[in-house]
């Protein structure tokens, strides 16, 4: 979820292989009835491109009124991506955004200078049982936008370009990559795709960006004679020629990556910046609550509650 539940993340341990630079092993977190498992940042890698935060969220099942409530909140920095395989979100925003998502599409918020967000399970949904399966990223920003305006964008599944044929299907969500451009808007050279490969399929990856890396949701890939199951993000060194192959079973996966930032960036709970300056000040903002003529203003239609600063 895009609500970080620790103020400094503590992420398991990467290791090398010859053909790999990074595997990262996620750390599952239990969140009250379902689980996310956090990719980045990792202790050998803060992020891929301009990807600093990775979580997957589920597989989950719920019971009848059940379902997720993350309460608004904020983000200064970085923008969301919310992207899912299975069961729905209600996104309202303060900018009066309040829309659903449903899988193959995207939800593209950008912070900046900050924005407040809420994401629920929605009324309709509670009524039966249902099930949630998806990926929400953080994209950092460059320092030349990080005090940009906050926006939104939503894509339909029919607006995402999608690559078929020898056993794969690929839907690319941002950025550019196999010769074709997604139509979200971005603010650095990267790219961001949903894989499905039958048993056996191949998928190079792009070998013009100057990060990338997969992370395995279903099935195996196997790289350089290696085998990786559901649960693995592997990093690339830049410029070689990546080639993945499905395993038995196929696969899905997550291919991400791009142009790296100028320079590390600092986190703290829901925030990211280039200097600790700027997270201190949204700190303060968000602590003294002036929803009417402070920094931070909550969503239009969840307004009656929301999670204070740690």
């Amino acid at each position: 979820m895009s609500w970080n539940p620790t103020l400094d993340p503590i992420c398991p341990d990467a290791g090398n292989l010859e053909d790999i630079e990074t595997i990262i092993v996620p750390r599952a977190r239990d969140l009250g009835g379902f689980e996310v498992r956090r990719a980045l940042p990792a202790p050998k890698r803060q992020m891929v491109g301009p990807f600093i935060f990775f979580d997957q969220v589920g597989p989950a099942e719920f019971l009848t009124g059940q379902g997720i409530d993350v309460r608004p909140h904020p983000h200064i920095g970085l923008g969301t991506v919310t992207y899912l395989y299975e069961g729905e979100f209600h996104h309202r925003d303060s900018l009066g955004s309040d829309q659903m998502i449903t899988p193959g599409e995207v939800n593209w918020m950008v912070a900046g200078h900050g924005v407040t967000h809420s994401e629920r399970t929605s009324v309709a949904t509670r009524a039966g049982t249902s099930r949630l399966f998806g990926v929400q990223t953080w994209v950092a920003l460059p320092e030349d936008k990080e005090e940009s305006p906050a926006s939104f964008e939503h894509h339909g599944a029919g607006a995402l370009p999608v690559l078929q044929g020898e056993g794969k299907e690929l839907r690319l969500i941002m950025g550019r990559g196999w010769g074709e451009r997604a139509p979200v808007s971005t603010f650095s050279d990267m790219f961001y795709a949903d894989v499905v490969l039958e048993a056996g399929a191949k998928l190079p990856l792009p070998d013009d960006h100057e990060d990338r890396g997969v992370y395995v949701t279903q099935g195996a890939i196997e790289v350089a004679d290696q085998s990786f199951e559901a649960g693995r993000m592997m990093v690339f060194r830049p410029g070689d020629a990546i080639t993945l192959t499905a395993g038995a079973r196929g696969a899905r996966i997550m291919a991400l990556g791009g142009e790296t930032l100028n320079g590390p960036r600092h986190i703290w709970w829901n925030f990211v910046a280039s200097s600790r300056d700027k997270i201190d000040a949204a700190k303060e903002a968000w602590a003294a609550g002036d929803w009417e003529h402070g920094r931070f203003q909550l969503p239009p239609g969840d307004e009656g509650e929301f999670i204070p600063l740690p």
